[in-house]
């Protein structure tokens, strides 16, 4: 299975399609204006000590001081990664009073972006996430993400145990590092404590209030997080970005500069595998087979629900046969879709029911193994007695759905609003109501084109009757910019 990755940049947005089997695969978008602070590193500079409330504020060069409690001075693994096993407890801190003093300078890490009128969320307690491992240079503590079954654990951290050494830091193996190898483990491990020594050097010829650190760019995090033994190249349509990447890959990634190409043809990079025309596809509810069926993607706030149809597909000799093709492809265009739309949590996939056992049996080991391609983890459940199958994928960023789109503004993110028949009784009842309380000299009505030429025209009978039963005129007026629930009841 080759893998291409292609890379579109502009100032404002980065993103970047993973292609296998001449197929996008994965949808990865940054913006510019919507990158966080969280993970980057600054010297700040403490300019007040607050000891009733035990907290300081620290200058990073924002717009406004940032927040440290003393909490976030200690030095305790326990309080900074919870998913993270830990035998030790933190002892009681120092007041924060005897630990900080006015313009003294820190090296200091964001935990919160500021919201609002409220400054970032800051610890000294730095940390630095790679691939697989979560470096902490200022402890030693060598520990195994808690989501792992417990049964590895001590095997994991003996391995890692020896391999990091007595070179001081600590380092606690990520749920994806579960089965990395040794050499995998130990790339992570130099890429780590090279940036550490980059952080330290800085801190050390900066002024404070400089960045120290940022986290990851997007077109930074494909060489670290998405290259692959099989991806054959890593194309990239601006050269000054080309070359950023080149310096890090020389750096930091060197087996990965070889892949490095600069697309410089006449046609944007997009175009070449149909990329936009993917994204468009993967907005929408329906996503057609080759076959003739399709299926049915409903995104909620709990999980996602996968419905699978025949459609319009009768090509087997019988229908068991029918049912049965349609949900072998099925399952590798679901497959596909989780990744695409980077779909987490619980996904509930209703195939069609299939009466022989080895049809079913069939289907979930094709399944299987189109989600072994994930770099995400997933768990499948199998078929529960209802005959849906049950599946979970690790959230790791918002889907492409909520990245892109907004709630309609016309539906407020039901995806459904009333007809034009329920709004203008909606509006008939409202009038009466309106009749009871009021004495205006006229009712005008002001709503959507198509509620207006209803009253026009099958519910002008009840409007007439209801202008007769109140005693005033109700006069109408279309508002094309109003939606079909949007409605206003002017009283002249």
């Amino acid at each position: 299975m080759q893998q291409d990755i292609l890379i579109n940049w502009s100032p404002q947005e980065t993103r970047v399609a993973v292609v296998e089997y001449g197929a996008v695969q994965e949808l990865h978008v940054e913006r510019t204006l919507e990158r966080g602070l969280v993970g980057n590193v600054y010297l700040g500079k403490v300019v007040r000590v607050l000891p009733g409330m035990q907290s300081a504020f620290i200058d990073i060069g924002l717009e406004r001081a940032a927040f440290l409690h003393v909490a976030d001075l200690m030095s305790s693994i326990n309080s900074r990664h919870a998913d993270a096993d830990s035998a030790s407890s933190p002892a009681a801190p120092l007041p924060i009073e005897k630990q900080l003093f006015e313009g003294q300078a820190m090296m200091v890490q964001v935990l919160k972006d500021p919201i609002g009128t409220k400054g970032a969320r800051l610890t000294a307690q730095i940390s630095i996430a790679g691939r697989l491992l979560v470096f902490l240079p200022q402890d030693n503590h060598i520990g195994v993400s808690q989501k792992i079954p417990a049964a590895q654990r001590e095997e994991l951290r003996q391995r890692l145990q020896a391999l990091t050494g007595d070179m001081g830091g600590g380092f606690i193996l990520r749920t994806n590092g579960e089965d990395a190898t040794v050499a995998e483990l130990g790339e992570d491990i130099a890429y780590l404590r090279k940036t550490w020594a980059r952080i330290k050097d800085a801190a050390l010829r900066l002024p404070p209030t400089s960045v120290l650190h940022q986290d990851l760019s997007l077109l930074q995090r494909v060489l670290r997080d998405m290259v692959v033994e099989n991806t054959q190249s890593i194309r990239i349509d601006s050269r000054d970005q080309f070359d950023k990447l080149k310096l890090f890959a020389t750096e930091f990634m060197p087996a990965t500069l070889h892949r490095l190409q600069l697309h410089s043809g006449e046609r944007p990079i997009f175009d070449l595998f149909n990329i936009d025309e993917e994204i468009a596809k993967a907005l929408g509810r329906r996503v057609d087979l080759k076959s003739g069926g399709y299926l049915i993607i409903d995104q909620t706030e709990a999980l996602t629900t996968v419905d699978v149809n025949t459609g319009g597909y009768v090509g087997a000799r019988n229908f068991d046969d029918t049912i049965f093709k349609t949900n072998l492809e099925a399952s590798l265009a679901i497959a596909r879709q989780l990744r695409l739309r980077n779909l987490g949590g619980i996904v509930i996939v209703d195939f069609i029911d299939m009466v022989q056992a080895s049809h079913r049996d069939a289907v979930l080991a094709e399944f299987q193994k189109q989600l072994a391609r994930d770099r995400i983890k997933t768990h499948v459940n199998g078929f529960s007695a209802l005959g849906l199958l049950e599946m979970t994928r690790k959230r790791t960023r918002e889907s492409l759905a909520h990245q892109l789109c907004e709630p309609c503004s016309a539906c407020m993110g039901k995806g459904v609003v009333k007809t034009a028949r329920s709004i203008s009784y909606d509006i008939l009842r409202e009038i009466l109501r309106e009749a009871r309380q009021f004495n205006p000299r006229e009712f005008r009505v002001i709503a959507s084109p198509k509620v207006i030429e209803l009253f026009l025209d099958e519910e002008s009978q009840h409007l007439a009757g209801l202008s007769d039963f109140i005693g005033k005129p109700i006069s109408l007026q279309a508002e094309a910019a109003m939606a079909q629930e949007q409605y206003d009841i002017v009283l002249l």
